[in-house]
């Protein structure tokens, strides 16, 4: 059955009344399929929807909803049905909630939960906000090592449906140290009398509470993990993410690398949620800096204009391929930076290889340069009939801003990374503008050795 049949008869039964119903239907969808269908519904009916929810599935629809909406219904429901919600929710997904919510709504939940939850709370929401403390969860499963088999299966069955995840267990000390982890089918397959101790993992793969989401997030994939704990200072463990908060971060931190490299500001809300004005505050900064930008190649050519009206023929020629040189120029840039960003987001290449790509990047300019240059020349002296003399300077211009592109494409990333930048920063915009300028001064200087 298709979303929009599912969604009309929804929609049916809301309008005759038909809360049993409608109830029924509800708890037989995924909790997310209802979360979607609670944003389509204005305030009032998506309040009286939500409440026809068992308490057991609501927290896990709010966490699915979008911050507008779950904004609305905050300031809609009662305080007790805000403490009731809050506590049933997974801490991490309360603090993602509260960490995008106005000053006044925070207070308002944190007024009307547990002291307990308040506490955890609080905590999480200090941490630095793109730092692995700030998007774990405690709900995990975490013994001593002297706990025997039965005993860590029988403590699962008895709190295991509170917790984020019970693939695997963690083993402390009895200071809170991470000794060792206990994979789930190694547990059920193992005697019932071992203890953990005796057949946790001691090689395992943990994470700071201070350290870098994005560096989380490539730990997490070059490990193929579902979960990865988090551990303080002093090796305690405070937390776990999961595979679903990774999968968050990484499509939040994608979403910031393509705006930025398209030079937009990056956007916390989606694009129908962000008023016009914040639209434009994001868009115009970056705009002015590329006209600023783009002034200097037209001083470059008012510079070279004598050369360009001198001989007709000449100043023809050059003043045809000028657009030629400087799209292939910032193209060949474009493309070196992609490849280069994606390999320093995913951990392929670091800055200290910057020897082996510009060895790399020149071999392929090199041999991409030359090509190009033999079909501008096909095209300026065979169908254009430039003379042989003008035809030269273009295509000699074109390998030098090949070759300058491409390795400019190549490094600036690099450059950007090794000083702490982002090296979105440095894409398309940036790089663009900067080969353009360079291969116009390319051009006016050979040509001005050649033909004058």
């Amino acid at each position: 059955m298709d979303w929009d049949t599912v969604t009309s008869r929804l929609n049916q039964m809301l309008a005759e009344g038909k809360t049993a119903q409608l109830r029924g239907a509800l708890r037989m969808l995924n909790r997310v399929d209802v979360a979607q269908y609670l944003s389509g519904l204005d305030t009032d009916k998506m309040l009286l929807v939500f409440r026809l929810l068992p308490s057991s599935i609501a927290s896990d629809v709010f966490s699915y909803m979008d911050d507008e909406q779950r904004e609305k219904l905050i300031f809609s429901i009662g305080d007790r049905e805000i403490s009731r919600l809050i506590d049933d929710m997974f801490i991490d997904d309360a603090v993602d909630f509260l960490e995008d919510m106005p000053q006044d709504l925070v207070t308002r939940v944190l007024a009307n939960v547990s002291p307990d939850t308040r506490d955890t709370i609080n905590r999480f929401l200090k941490y630095p906000e793109n730092s692995a403390g700030s998007i774990m969860t405690v709900e995990y499963c975490a013994f001593p090592g002297r706990l025997t088999v039965d005993e860590a299966m029988d403590e699962i069955k008895r709190t295991g449906l509170d917790k984020e995840t019970v693939n695997t267990l963690y083993v402390i000390d009895e200071n809170g140290i991470l000794t060792g982890t206990v994979p789930l089918r190694k547990l059920i397959c193992a005697s019932e009398d071992a203890t953990l101790s005796s057949i946790m993992e001691t090689v395992f793969v943990s994470v700071h509470t201070l350290d870098d989401r994005e560096q989380v997030a490539a730990t997490v994939q070059k490990y193929d993990l579902l979960a990865v704990p988090v551990t303080d200072r002093e090796g305690r463990m405070v937390g776990i993410i999961t595979l679903d908060d990774i999968m968050d971060v990484v499509q939040e931190e994608t979403t910031e690398d393509i705006e930025m490299m398209s030079a937009l500001t990056p956007s916390d809300d989606t694009y129908l949620n962000t008023g016009i004005w914040d639209l434009v505050k994001n868009r115009l900064p970056w705009l002015a800096i590329m006209l600023v930008a783009s002034i200097f190649t037209g001083l470059i050519i008012s510079h070279y204009e004598g050369l360009l009206s001198g001989a007709a023929l000449v100043g023809v020629a050059l003043t045809a391929c000028i657009p030629m040189l400087m799209d292939t120029g910032g193209n060949c840039g474009q493309q070196s930076s992609t490849l280069i960003i994606r390999s320093l987001a995913t951990g392929e290449i670091a800055p200290s290889d910057a020897l082996k790509v510009l060895w790399k990047e020149s071999r392929v300019a090199l041999l991409v340069s030359v090509v190009l240059a033999l079909v501008c020349f096909g095209i300026q002296y065979l169908l254009f009939a430039r003379p042989l003399d003008v035809t030269l300077v273009i295509s000699g211009s074109m390998i030098l801003a090949v070759m300058f592109s491409k390795v400019l494409g190549g490094l600036l990333p690099l450059g950007a990374k090794a000083l702490g930048l982002d090296p979105a920063l440095t894409a398309t915009p940036l790089i663009t503008t900067m080969a353009d300028t360079c291969s116009l001064l390319i051009l006016f200087a050979i040509a001005s050795a050649a033909l004058l």
